[in-house]
């Protein structure tokens, strides 16, 4: 059985494309790979974090990991800093990484651009985030599009070390979802939806009310045709809504183009918020059950336990062929 590691910030509320992009396939392949899905704390603090906002984040992501579907008993779930071979694994793929290639990364101008100070951590992201994968020989590794540049990073890191040092690492390919890789913000359908949007309208947070979910869908951003048709390029509003409805809806893009032909764009809004309070409303109530529950921390101990004794195994192959150490 092939391996799969993938993880998620606890840097605020899980927004409807983190469900669509990754939470949702983390569900559906949990029944065909060995997977470990992590909450990835110690790359959050890369950025400047409050430190009881950011413990909430990380117990809240966690019940979320299991409100939307992922068995426990079927997936190793836990947190980051509870297993401290990432960070060993962490630095060792950094003395291997050269500053050039990690100064080349999106994410590092992006987050960096017009700030006065940029954190060591932020450039060094990528190379933790290798270590993360690494460490348990993921086969695949199921990423969004904003990360395959990372994901190839791993790739060439993995190579380097095997090369230079010892043949031990497992090259993972990157597993982008069919459909709804990429869920776009309702207020500006050019950009991803984001937790960071000043504009509140422009994300659906998993957790929102049902009230809050109905407003902003019918004051997403669509054009003036009234015609509902798959057009990224010339209608991007419309079409990401058809994604989000076709993902949550179970039902083909086709289906709903004919579905909502010669009808307007009020009630294909107003039906495809209804999809989605549907959807989310037994997340919800799952959550609420797990947030603050024994039941959550047991989860959480158990997976660290197993993540650990795998992980652990690996940096000992790693401190063995970079010469670190003691050999006994």
């Amino acid at each position: 059985m092939k391996t799969i590691f993938s993880g998620i910030q606890p840097s605020g509320m899980i927004t409807l494309g983190n469900y669509i992009g990754a939470l949702k396939q983390f569900v559906e392949l949990q029944d065909e790979f060995n997977c470990f899905f992590c909450i990835v704390d110690e790359h959050a603090i890369t950025v400047p974090q409050d430190r009881l906002v950011l413990r909430n984040n990380i117990r809240n992501l966690a019940a979320l990991y299991i409100a939307v579907g992922l068995d426990p008993e079927k997936a190793t779930l836990f947190i980051q800093s509870e297993v401290p071979a990432h960070a060993q694994a962490g630095w060792m793929m950094t003395c291997i990484s050269y500053i050039g290639e990690l100064e080349r990364m999106t994410q590092f101008k992006d987050k960096s651009s017009g700030k006065d100070v940029v954190t060591a951590g932020l450039l060094t992201y990528p190379p933790l985030m290798a270590a993360d994968i690494l460490l348990y020989s993921a086969d695949l590794v199921p990423v969004g599009e904003d990360q395959k540049q990372h994901l190839e990073l791993t790739r060439d890191l993995a190579e380097r070390f095997n090369k230079k040092y010892n043949d031990i690492f497992t090259i993972p390919d990157v597993r982008l979802p069919k459909v709804g890789a990429r869920i776009m913000s309702l207020q500006d359908p050019s950009k991803k939806m984001s937790k960071s949007d000043p504009n509140l309208k422009g994300f659906i947070s998993i957790l929102d009310e049902p009230k809050q979910i109905e407003k902003k869908i019918k004051s997403a951003v669509t054009d003036s045709e009234g015609i509902v048709k798959y057009d990224k390029e010339n209608k991007p509003g419309v079409s990401n809504l058809l994604s989000i409805y076709s993902i949550l809806g179970n039902i083909s893009i086709e289906d709903l183009e004919q579905k909502y032909e010669g009808k307007g764009y009020g009630e294909f809004k107003s039906d495809l918020a209804q999809v989605v309070i549907d959807h989310l409303t037994p997340i919800q109530k799952r959550f609420k059950e797990l947030v603050d529950s024994e039941e959550l921390d047991e989860i959480l101990d158990r997976g660290a336990e197993k993540a650990n004794h795998v992980a652990s195994k690996m940096v000992k192959k790693m401190e063995n062929a970079m010469g670190l150490g003691r050999k006994r």
